[in-house]
């Protein structure tokens, strides 16, 4: 037999949908002393306890009705403005960055909760508030990985988003001024053996016997650094002599996989290059921001210090990144020959997570004092980035813009909600 409760429900009476034009109507009519608060209600089909919160004061006039919006009409034009200045700068969002995006505005305002309550309904009313300033768009067709060949529209449009930029804040003639950021990875272990084939039959590798240990590393087209960062793989290593050991002035850190993420590029930007960066403004920071997302307090602080942040194509990094294109390749090189391992075309060397910093210290020293700048200079100059050459790449490395060929991936669709977030009108 059904409850009490259920058959109040089916016999109670829809209620009935009334818009803000109807409220305002209805509100000139009941301070016109035209009618009273239960005629104008029933006159234009509003709410008669709405219209009397109105009419009291209790409830300011064009105010949203129901539950309070999770994050303030303000503090969401702070996230459309965000979300805009990333896509003009080469950082088009994905629907989960905006959303984490808007989670930290979130978390600001509600520091006592310990999860952000924003989720599908939010996004989904978020993107009809804001239809007008962004638009959803399918990712950019690129298979995931590197490639052999980039297409070539990738390529001349982050070209001309670099003049533009270049030209728009006067860094044409001020290589000290314009910087890329890139990280490499050491893979630390044994010593690769050759072994009897008989001898090999049973020979299995002790498993977690490598750790990985990535660099992140920053200069100017001038060849001038920022201090390295050292990351390693699950924890520092014992003690800290490493620390004493490594770089001068060099940033630590550490991730589960020993690479940069969204967290760490943030302790190194706010704590590190912004610390050693030269005083002059404003900056320009490339870097391949697909890798590791920026988050909200990076932008926050990019804009607020007049730094300048620009994204390369996605898997560009080996045709477009200054560093990839001789750097880190006479880095490896003179690192693999300090510890006397002729492996010097693998990223695999024999040497302790401990002794590490040591090691890289005497490398990176000596190929920043002996050849660095010029092999920096040399780097800007290949990739077309200083002086600005967009005919700096080898053709043989580009795809035709329309052509079918290895790089051509499958599109998504926005159903999958692999989007990118771009203004809805032209970009300033």
């Amino acid at each position: 037999m059904p409850s009490r409760n259920h058959l109040d429900k089916v016999g109670r009476k829809k209620k009935k949908k009334w818009t803000e034009e109807a409220m305002e109507r209805a509100l000139i009519e009941v301070k016109s002393g035209r009618c009273t608060v239960r005629q104008a209600a029933k006159e234009f089909g509003v709410p008669k306890s709405s219209l009397g919160d109105r009419v009291s004061g209790r409830v300011t006039p064009g105010s949203r009705s129901g539950p309070a919006q999770l994050i303030t009409s303000a503090d969401e034009e702070l996230l459309v403005e965000f979300s805009l200045y990333m896509s003009k700068h080469g950082f088009p969002l994905t629907k989960q960055q905006l959303v984490s995006f808007a989670s930290s505005i979130y978390k600001r305002q509600h520091r006592r909760v310990a999860f952000s309550k924003l989720g599908q309904t939010w996004w989904l009313n978020f993107r009809k508030r804001q239809e007008k300033n962004i638009t959803i768009q399918p990712a950019d067709n690129v298979v995931r990985g590197r490639t052999v060949c980039v297409r070539k529209e990738a390529v001349d449009q982050f070209f001309r988003l670099l003049s533009t930029v270049m030209d728009a804040h006067g860094l044409g003639d001020k290589p000290h001024q314009i910087f890329n950021c890139n990280e490499t990875a050491f893979q630390l272990g044994r010593k690769k053996v050759i072994l009897p084939k008989s001898a090999s039959l049973g020979y299995k590798p002790t498993p977690g016997s490598r750790d990985n240990i990535s660099v992140l590393a920053c200069f100017s087209a001038a060849g001038v650094d920022i201090p390295p960062f050292i990351i390693y793989s699950k924890a520092y290593p014992g003690g800290v002599c490493y620390k004493t050991q490594g770089p001068l002035n060099a940033l630590y850190g550490w991730s589960d996989s020993g690479c940069t993420n969204s967290d760490l590029f943030k302790k190194w930007f706010l704590k590190h290059f912004l610390l050693h960066a030269p005083k002059e403004r404003p900056l320009l920071l490339i870097f391949d921001g697909h890798k590791s997302p920026v988050n909200l307090e990076v932008v926050e602080a990019a804009r607020k210090e007049d730094v300048i942040l620009l994204c390369f194509p996605p898997h560009c990094s080996h045709i477009l990144q200054p560093l990839d294109a001789g750097l880190f390749v006479l880095l490896k090189q003179r690192f693999a020959a300090l510890i006397g391992d002729g492996c010097t075309t693998d990223t695999h060397f024999a040497i302790s997570k401990k002794e590490f910093s040591g090691v890289f210290k005497g490398t990176y020293q000596v190929v920043k004092e002996e050849e660095g700048v010029q092999i920096v200079k040399e780097g800007f100059r290949k990739c077309g980035i200083y002086p600005q050459n967009n005919f700096a790449i080898d053709e043989g490395h580009l795809m035709p813009s329309h052509g079918v060929g290895p790089a051509a991936g499958p599109s998504l669709s926005a159903q999958e909600m692999h989007t990118d977030l771009t203004a809805a009108g032209p970009s300033s």
